[in-house]
Parts: C-alpha cells; structure tokens; sequence
C-alpha cells in the first residue's frame, strides 16, 4: 500500500546518494532515478539538485523528506495496530542478514519459525554487515541479524548468540601444524580477507587492535566477497583466513580444512538489529523470542 516513489525518493534523501540508495535498495540506478522523476512530476517540481557531483535537497525536498517520514511510521502503525486488535500473527516481515548468518545461521531458524508462523512471510535481503544496518536506518527492513558490534544509538541491539572465529588452513599448510595462532604470529603468512564493510572484518580488525598490532600488519593476499569463496583460496593453498566455526563444519568433517584456535580465543556476538523508535511488530516480536529459545536449545545440546 505505501508508495514505492515516497520510499525511493526517502532512501535518496537519506543518503544523498542515488548510487548508495540503489544499493541498499538492490535496485538499478536507473530504477531509482525513473521513481524519484516520477515524484517530481506528481508535484511538479524538483526535489534535488544535482550539480558538481552533489546531491542536496531543495525546499520541497525538504518538506517532502520530513513527511515521508512521518507516512511510514503511521503506516506501520496503522498495519500493526490492525493486526494487535484481531490477534492476528501475520504479514510481511523483512528482514536483512550479513552474509555468514544468512548462508550458516538462518535458514535452520527460520524453516523453524515458518512452520510454527506459517502466515507470516518471510523475505531476506542478504549484504554485508554495514549494508543491511543501513537498510534498518532507512525502514527499508524490519531486522537485520549481524555478526558485529553495531554502534548506532538509534537503534536497538539485541544478542541472540555468540560465534566463534579460528583460523582456516590447508592441511598441508605450515600453520596447520601449531596447536593455537596469537595476532602476531598471523602476520607471518599471506592471508585471504573479507571485503570492506564485512563483519568479519570489522571483528577481526578490532582483535589486531587489542593485540597492539594495525591490521595492515596482515599479508593480504586476496580479497574475496563470502566465506564460500574464501574457503575454495584457503582449501587451493593461497593462504589461511579467519572465518566462523559455524561455517567450516563439512570441511573439517572431509579434512580439506583444518581449524587452529586464536590466541586469545576470538568471539563475537550474532546480533538482531532494529529501529529503537519503531512501532513493534507481532511478527518481529513473536521472531525475537523464537531465535532467543532456538539459540538456548541449540547451546544446550551442544553441551
């Protein structure tokens, strides 16, 4: 029912950036700029200035901005206000996910909750980390699960689970020999990594931090987009990486990879990630509290 223009157009102006706006949209930039046009026409004015490289808001962009804003929170509320009164558990719920927790964490969880929910749908917008928090910003998703601190105070940030990271290697490789790896042995070998604004990257960055060593230190030899592709380098004997434990399981039960532990362990938290001033959502609570029982009763049979 909401307006596509309205919420291209708010995308736009949050960013001001139709490149960024088509990324978190995961639309073409064309796309984008036909649905904002197509705004500008209904009220029959511009709506940005694009001139030397920038985008700015006009006056009536700025109006507009402001009420759009406004349209989709009262939206919302109006959707779930609906569904509270008739009891009703149902409805479009969206959420985004880092790439690792799509591909290892969620699929298990949610075939879980679909079959406890069947009325809800359910659609997943997979980026990195720095890119579905983004699409949070914009009420562009309802959640977003995440695999790294997220220090945005406007938004509410809620553990579900915590992820070990170790080092990757070829059996064959010299490092597969060492009982445990510390920071600065790392550095001693070339290493695959995630792309920028991966999760795992930010995690692993800070960990060279509290080590006292810059992660530039590292012997970047490769840079890959998912844990898939840095698997096939590491498993081909171009370097070790860093990835979850939670990711490499059928490798380490073929013997193509072998795990080696950090010294000190390196953990991280698997986050659910939502607007703090956002109208709450049945569907979204009613997730909540079934990820936090499914991450218990997996924690305790793995003890």
């Amino acid at each position: 029912m909401a307006d596509r223009r309205l919420q291209v157009f708010q995308t736009v102006a949050t960013h001001l950036s139709f490149t960024k706006a088509a990324e978190v949209l995961h639309m073409t930039q064309p796309a984008v700029t036909f649905q904002v046009r197509q705004l500008e026409e209904h009220f029959n004015t511009r709506l940005f200035d694009r001139t030397h490289n920038r985008v700015t808001l006009t006056a009536a962009g700025e109006a507009v901005f402001v009420y759009a804003k406004r349209i989709f929170e009262q939206y919302e509320e109006m959707e779930n206000s609906v569904r509270e009164i008739t009891g009703e558990v149902s409805g479009l719920l969206t959420i985004g996910a880092s790439t690792t927790v799509a591909e290892y964490m969620l699929p298990a969880l949610l075939g879980k909750f679909k079959a406890v929910f069947p009325d809800i749908r359910l659609s997943l917008k997979v980026s990195n980390t720095e890119s579905v928090v983004a699409m949070v910003e914009d009420n562009v998703i309802d959640l977003a699960v995440v695999e790294a601190p997220v220090s945005n105070k406007h938004l509410l940030v809620d553990v579900c689970d915590v992820d070990a990271l170790v080092v990757v290697a070829h059996p064959d490789h010299e490092a597969a020999k060492l009982n445990s790896l510390t920071a600065a042995q790392l550095i001693e070998f070339p290493y695959i990594c995630r792309e920028e604004g991966s999760g795992t990257r930010d995690v692993i960055k800070e960990y060279m931090a509290q080590s006292k060593l810059d992660s530039d230190s590292l012997n970047v030899c490769l840079e890959l987009g998912s844990p898939e592709s840095i698997k096939g380098a590491v498993e081909a004997g171009m370097g070790i990486a860093i990835l979850s434990k939670v990711t490499i399981a059928k490798e380490l039960a073929l013997g193509t990879l072998v795990a080696i532990p950090l010294d000190p362990p390196l953990e991280r938290p698997f986050s659910f990630v939502r607007q703090r001033q956002k109208f709450r959502q049945t569907a979204t609570e009613k997730l909540l509290d079934f990820a936090h029982e499914y991450c218990r009763q997996k924690k305790q049979s793995a003890e």
